[in-house]
């Protein structure tokens, strides 16, 4: 008898219950004697029963799918944040039985039409949403159309959805108290576009360090553009061709990419990463600690995030009232050589 023959009814003959309770045994519906799943369980196993997802699907009403919208990065980039919150995701829905259905998001509004589409097939329950900003026309869409999400991000304060995020401030903040506590007072900071929500957010912890510390925050100190290699090796470049008086003795970087920027440019300039210049990025990517010399980093709780979200998501779509609609995590500091 092989599995893709074998039947509700066959395990319940080997187990001498009726298929009524194996279906509803092995749906969760239903407790029984533990010596009666102990001959079920051993039936399932004997026979390689296989449950036929597309009966149970259309039973339960539910495609028991979850969409999940990334950002693609560039051909020879890679994300390690998004790839470590998929991963989670994956993880966490496969163990209540749930899929992750995976499909590009890009900054066009047609973007839309694919939510549209895949509500109106029945194909997901529900969406987890990342690269969350201002204004997210996702949000927007999914908040009129009443349908199940979880964002990973915040966006527009006066719009009310279930989100996960981490404490962006809160990391950068520690961070720079951190320099702060080694006797630095020229901190600079590599900020993101004013357009970013995440940057604005990281941003914002460099600027309670300071005014809380009573140092000056000079306007030449903050620089502004993407988080990339190329941009974060330039802006700490014009930051090093300062006057020795005015140019920082540390640099807070956004993002790891941007601090092995900097990092390079400081060996241009032939600085002592560490000693002459303090560096600290954010994320702690996992191939940063093997840096020379390994960076100190903000590291993000990337693998409970995708829990979260998960769990969120799941009770929601299943009518269940989630304990927490709201969830902020918080990141730590991971000290090394570089600062």
């Amino acid at each position: 008898m092989t599995a893709t023959k074998v039947t509700l009814k066959d395990v319940a003959a080997r187990a001498g219950v009726s298929y009524q309770t194996v279906s509803k045994v092995l749906n969760g519906e239903m407790q029984v004697a533990p010596e009666t799943m102990e001959r079920i369980q051993a039936a399932v196993q004997e026979l390689g029963y296989r449950p036929n997802r597309i009966a149970r699907n259309m039973r339960a009403g539910r495609s028991f799918m979850i969409g999940y919208s990334w950002t693609q990065t560039e051909p020879g980039q890679v994300n390690h944040i998004l790839d470590q919150f998929l991963s989670s995701m994956v993880r966490e829905a496969g163990a209540v039985n749930y899929f992750v259905l995976p499909f590009p998001f890009s900054e066009d509004r047609s973007q839309i039409d694919i939510y549209r589409d895949l509500i109106r097939s029945g194909n997901v329950d529900g969406f987890v949403l990342s690269s969350i900003n201002y204004n997210d026309p996702r949000v927007q869409f999914l908040l009129k159309q009443k349908f199940p999400f979880v964002a990973f991000g915040r966006s527009n304060p006066d719009w009310d959805f279930a989100w996960v995020d981490i404490d962006g401030t809160a990391g950068t903040r520690q961070a720079v108290e951190y320099l702060i506590g080694r006797g630095h007072r020229r901190i600079a900071i590599l900020a993101w576009p004013e357009d970013s929500r995440v940057g604005n957010d990281r941003l914002q912890g460099y600027l309670e360090a300071m005014q809380t510390a009573q140092l000056p925050i000079e306007t030449g100190y903050i620089l502004r553009g993407e988080g990339t290699f190329e941009v974060g090796r330039a802006m700490t470049l014009h930051l090093l061709d300062l006057s020795p008086e005015r140019r920082p003795t540390a640099i807070m970087t956004l993002n790891d990419t941007m601090a092995i920027g900097a990092m390079a440019a400081a060996r241009e300039r032939g600085l002592t990463i560490g000693t002459d210049l303090a560096i600290i990025g954010f994320d702690d990517a996992p191939m940063v600690q093997y840096l020379f010399p390994p960076l100190s980093s903000v590291r993000q709780p990337i693998a409970e995030a995708g829990r979260k979200c998960i769990e969120l998501l799941v009770a929601i779509v299943e009518g269940r009232e989630p304990e927490q609609k709201h969830i902020l995590l918080q990141p730590s500091l991971i000290i090394r050589a570089s600062s």
